[in-house]
């Protein structure tokens, strides 16, 4: 499964008509974390000595908040229901949350014995900031949707019967921007965060000379200059 998302992402990154994506679960669930049963057994991914496991996260687990990382087009994601252990990370990597009311959040790792292992400790903390995180890895505790919205796990909350409408408009609204620009907007905002201002400020000085010299950006003037709907091309 981590393997066919990645390369989802990959074929969505190499489609120029392509300019948001929109993720969600499939049936009722977000996302709802591992097998308890192979976890059990110790077969599958949950197979072998700590060694291995530990291959086996960094090259297969590991590939999706690699790959969501370096993916500029924008993700929204549609949360239908539980986002436990790795599918709260996976939520939280996303750029934009809609969440049904039904949906859920839980960093449920610790009452396994286990960590986050897809990276959440880094993840979860950069969406909800450090002491809200750590609480809710050291206790494993479940959020409902209110709860999640008022500290940022999602955007809003929206009935479960518009969820996918409701998400798809988000992405929509953000794809009929140009794409350039979205997209640079978007690496400048995440690489910001950890960097000193110098290199911040330095980083918006050369995204901003590139995107002052498209296409795009002198449609985007002319249109609102002659009171008229702007056609993007992403150049």
């Amino acid at each position: 499964m981590c393997a066919a998302l990645v390369a989802a992402f990959d074929r969505a990154d190499d489609d120029s008509a392509v300019r948001a994506v929109v993720l969600t679960g499939a049936g009722s669930a977000f996302c709802a974390g591992g097998d308890l049963k192979r976890m059990q057994a110790q077969t599958g991914m949950f197979a072998g000595d700590s060694a291995t496991l530990r291959r086996r996260y960094t090259a297969i687990i590991q590939q999706i908040p690699r790959r969501l990382d370096r993916f500029d087009k924008p993700v929204v994601a549609a949360v239908n229901g539980a986002a436990i252990g790795a599918g709260c990370d996976l939520s939280c990597m996303c750029d934009v949350r809609v969440a049904g009311r039904r949906a859920k959040w839980g960093s449920t790792f610790v009452k396994v014995g286990l960590i986050p292992g897809d990276g959440g400790a880094y993840i979860l903390g950069r969406t909800v900031g450090f002491p809200r995180a750590l609480e809710m890895i050291l206790t494993g505790r479940v959020v409902g949707a209110d709860e999640a919205a008022g500290m940022g796990l999602c955007h809003r909350v929206v009935d479960d019967d518009v969820l996918l409408d409701e998400a798809h408009a988000a992405a929509v609204a953000i794809a009929a921007l140009p794409p350039v620009a979205v997209q640079l907007a978007k690496r400048a905002a995440y690489k910001a965060y950890d960097m000193s201002l110098d290199q911040a400020l330095e980083m918006a000085a050369t995204y901003q000379g590139i995107t002052q010299r498209t296409d795009d950006h002198r449609e985007a003037v002319a249109a609102m200059l002659e009171r008229r709907s702007p056609v993007f091309r992403g150049e």
